[in-house]
């Protein structure tokens, strides 16, 4: 019979396990049962180790050069901008100036704080060269500070602006008092114009402004015309504050009164505008003055 009946009938194997088709061998003739028996043991591990021994794998061996070093490129060398931290601006210093010396431009002047020592004249007054009812008289400063306002009203708006009043004296202020007191009463006039010694304009840094034309002047409605309304909204770009707001009576002691701007300075009334505060009683943890003690 041929070798491959004969061994398939030998072995009882099913043609699909027939180790010829595996690996065959080379067996043209029959073969003892004992060889038998380990050529089919051995078929059956043929496919574990391969039908032919290849070459075993090399093992790979590390290179005892030393690894080449990478060349830096032009681009490595370009400088890395480092951000840089901006600190935060400063504080605003509320101690910087006085509120207490009449001669500081933070000076605090109301019903309950008299001008110390009450006869204070400022040593620096000078003639504003504005339009004016009455000659008016600022301490230098707040007089350059009017003329650059009255300028820039003109020039943005096309407003025509005049001081109504500024610097007075102790007495003269004893006198305003006690004319409005004859004709209107004591209680009228401590809600509209302060007694002597307690009143801003001695200060020299006080004005009442209004239109050349008069309409309004000294009058609530003064805040509803055109210049007053330019007063409101810009007259902090040149240091100067609207005292007396109609919201703010009960800390000021004065109805609303929009003709009286007081001079502090830019910076101050910068921080006033920016932080939105409308009293310098309330910047500086002042108490409100709604009477006289």
């Amino acid at each position: 019979m041929p070798w491959e009946r004969y061994h398939g009938e030998f072995t009882g194997l099913a043609p699909w396990a027939h180790p010829s088709l595996w690996c065959p061998r080379p067996y043209p003739f029959p073969v003892p049962r004992r060889l038998a028996v380990l050529a089919i043991l051995g078929a059956l591990l043929a496919p574990l180790a391969g039908c032919a021994a290849g070459p075993a794998p090399a093992t790979p061996t590390r290179s005892t050069a030393p690894a080449a070093t990478p060349t830096p490129s032009a681009s490595s060398h370009i400088p890395v901008a480092t951000p840089t931290m901006v600190p935060p601006p400063p504080a605003f210093d509320r101690a910087a100036l006085s509120v207490d010396d009449p001669s500081s431009l933070w000076v605090v002047v109301n019903k309950a704080r008299p001008v110390s020592p009450l006869d204070f004249a400022p040593p620096d007054l000078v003639e504003v060269p504005v339009a004016h009812t009455f000659v008016p008289r600022l301490r230098r400063e707040a007089a350059d500070a009017v003329v650059r306002l009255f300028q820039a009203a003109s020039d943005e708006a096309g407003l025509a602006l005049a001081s109504n009043s500024a610097y007075r004296s102790y007495e003269a202020q004893q006198r305003v008092y006690d004319s409005s007191v004859a004709s209107n009463g004591q209680a009228f006039t401590d809600r509209r114009t302060a007694r002597p010694g307690h009143s801003e304009h001695q200060t020299g840094l006080a004005i009442d402004i209004g239109a050349v034309s008069g309409r309004c002047s000294l009058d609530p409605c003064f805040g509803t015309t055109p210049e007053g309304l330019w007063l409101a909204a810009n007259a902090w770009r040149f240091g100067f504050l609207l005292r007396y707001p109609a919201d703010q009576v009960a800390v000021t002691g004065y109805d609303y009164e929009p003709w009286h701007f007081r001079y502090v300075g830019t910076p101050l009334a910068a921080e006033l505008h920016t932080t939105g505060t409308a009293t310098l009683e309330e910047f500086f943890g002042l108490p409100p003055a709604p009477g006289y003690p």
